[in-house]
């Protein structure tokens, strides 16, 4: 499926409170989340296993089942920040958070 363009529906896009007031201190943040955004909507799941970029994979083919992406942001001072993206199953819904938000 290299070079199979695959889409989705996200649905309403949200953000947690965390991972909104974290974009509203940190625009380098919010420019990662958007790009990562991007990656997600190419279904490029970020840093998740085979297994389940596999899972994902069928869930985008069948239009069933939930969507789970997570992302990692670095930056020189070796902080590292990881967000999840995840569309419920009804693809009604994508929230970006914190995992733990979840």
């Amino acid at each position: 499926m290299a070079n199979e363009r695959r889409s989705f529906e996200i649905g309403k896009l949200l953000s947690t409170r965390g991972v909104a007031d974290r974009m509203q201190e940190d625009r380098q943040f919010a420019y990662f989340v958007a790009l990562s955004l991007g990656r997600y909507m190419n279904c490029d799941w970020g840093e998740l296993t085979d297994e389940d970029k596999a899972q994902n994979d069928e869930a985008v083919a069948s239009g069933e089942d939930r969507i789970f992406a997570s992302y990692t942001r670095k930056t020189g001072d070796g902080e590292e920040t990881k967000f999840w993206i995840i569309t419920e199953w009804d693809r009604s819904v994508t929230t970006i958070l914190f995992p733990d938000e979840y």
